[in-house]
């Protein structure tokens, strides 16, 4: 089965092709001649992520899921949650967004967070959601060099590294994009 995975991000892509199983192929926006940013404009991160899927399905009619991940940080009221990747700024760039969250965070004693991956497929004229949870705390400082956006900052409840710490298929295991890639793989092996 081939099917098109709604990302221009090269790490998310790489990411989830691990984790699926030889049967399921994955098909880039660029292997469709989609090169524009699609519009993420929702308030929530499962808006996101339906508002992605359902651009593809809409302007190419392929079978397709998109999806959108959000760090919700319990002392800054779920900031920075649907604008994570833009939390410093337009330019996204994550060494900002992370600097910005320490700051946030120099004073507070609750350092307890979550990430949240919803993943929409749209298949066969129906749309199917799933949603990775994982709770843990942000670090003092960053650590690690693997991963990218926020991890070298998180660090999953149960686990003594950061996901930057982590190698490619430890996070897999254990992420909150790990849990929902499995919830879609699930869905796509039975159908």
């Amino acid at each position: 089965m081939k099917i098109v995975f709604a990302s221009n991000n090269p790490n998310k892509v790489k990411e989830i092709q691990l984790l699926l199983p030889d049967s399921i192929r994955l098909v880039s926006l660029a292997d469709i001649g989609c090169t524009g940013d699609i519009p993420e404009t929702a308030d929530t991160i499962e808006g996101n992520a339906i508002l992605k899927a359902d651009y593809i399905t809409q302007h190419y009619g392929l079978p397709c899921f998109a999806d959108d991940t959000g760090l919700e940080i319990t002392a800054l009221n779920g900031e920075p949650g649907v604008y994570s990747a833009r939390y410093a700024g337009e330019q996204k760039n994550a060494e900002d967004n992370m600097q910005k969250v320490l700051q946030n965070l120099a004073n507070a004693t609750d350092r307890s967070a979550q990430f949240k991956t919803v993943i929409a497929l749209n298949l066969d004229g129906k749309q199917h959601l799933f949603t990775g949870i994982v709770k843990g705390k942000i670090a003092l400082e960053k650590r690690g060099v693997n991963g990218f956006g926020y991890d070298p900052i998180f660090r999953a409840d149960g686990h003594e590294k950061t996901f930057a710490e982590l190698s490619p298929l430890e996070k897999a295991s254990c992420s909150h994009r790990g849990l929902a890639v499995q919830q879609l793989i699930q869905f796509l092996t039975a159908h």
